[in-house]
């Protein structure tokens, strides 16, 4: 079960980070002392990835389109691999997602990282979500049918 947990907050903690900008990600890392270091085991390219649709969500699988995604992969000081996978070309916002991956797999670093970094981008994503659902409910028109009497 552990094992289970610790990899559905890696998910969720790669996905913050994956949606947070890059200079939210650039500010972060400039505030941790010292300064961490990394040597980059696979440097950041960029490719197509195929996107997988379901009709209806949960008809039979069908090819949507490709999607241009950016990867690399960091090794912290500890030794502990990190992984940034990116949508988009931006190659040092991937950089910098491994580099974090890598930095929260360190428990000494994990909850001040948490707090400081993957809660923030939470947050700002909820409130995005938020704000889109409020422009979409303003829009809502509800339909009603008028019965005859007879």
């Amino acid at each position: 079960m552990e094992k289970t947990d610790d990899i559905a907050s890696r998910k969720r903690r790669l996905a913050a980070l994956a949606r947070t900008d890059r200079d939210a990600l650039e500010g972060a890392l400039r505030r941790i002392t010292p300064v961490p270091r990394y040597d980059v085991v696979k440097p950041a390219e960029t490719g197509l990835v195929m996107v997988r649709g379901r009709a209806g969500g949960t008809g039979a699988p069908f090819n949507l389109g490709e999607m241009t995604v950016t990867r690399c992969v960091v090794r912290g000081e500890d030794g502990a691999l990190g992984v940034g996978y990116i949508a988009g070309r931006d190659r040092r916002k991937a950089e910098l997602v491994a580099v974090f991956d890598a930095l929260l797999q360190d428990p000494a670093r994990a909850q001040a990282l948490e707090d400081d970094v993957i809660a923030p981008a939470e947050q700002r994503r909820q409130a995005q979500r938020d704000r889109t659902l409020a422009r979409a409910a303003a829009t809502r028109v509800d339909f009603f049918t008028v019965v005859r009497g007879e």
